[in-house]
């Protein structure tokens, strides 16, 4: 990926994760580490609790303490992964998906606004957006879109 990109693409992300890092808890109450967790699970469920670890770049230890409020507020639900006990299987439940889209609306919103108050080609912007995901995700698999 050529380095300009790459350093665009980083720039973005890091000033929407300082957003939500700054805005106050969300109406279900979630930090910015606790939604990073639950949009993560809703992309690769169900997961080893060392593969969510690896994902969201934290130590094992990390997502350990981080599942048990999520948990105890039936958020996920961790058990035992039958095919090898001593792993543990991490999946959002319909309550933590209801969480995480309720505490991502506000910050969401605020986005859209101000990206429309200055003029800011939205509808392009989400077009835009959602075929780079879909590109990004075909490089990743080696295969182009569209192809079988």
């Amino acid at each position: 990926m050529d380095d300009g990109l790459a350093d665009l693409l980083h720039r973005v992300v890091f000033l929407l994760g300082e957003a939500a890092r700054q805005r106050d808890d969300g109406p279900a109450g979630l930090s910015y580490s606790q939604m990073r967790l639950l949009g993560t699970l809703e992309d690769i469920q169900p997961v080893t609790q060392h593969q969510l670890a690896q994902a969201l770049s934290v130590s094992d230890p990390a997502i350990s303490r981080a599942l048990r409020p999520l948990e105890a507020a039936g958020l996920v639900r961790v058990r035992p992964d039958p095919e090898h006990g001593r792993r543990r299987l991490v999946g959002i439940t319909d309550a933590g998906s209801t969480a995480f889209h309720g505490s991502a609306k506000p910050l969401y919103d605020a986005l859209r606004n101000a990206l429309l108050e200055a003029d800011f080609p939205y509808e392009r912007y989400l077009r835009d957006t959602a075929l780079l995901a879909q590109l990004l995700e075909s490089a990743a698999q080696g295969s182009r879109p569209g192809a079988p």
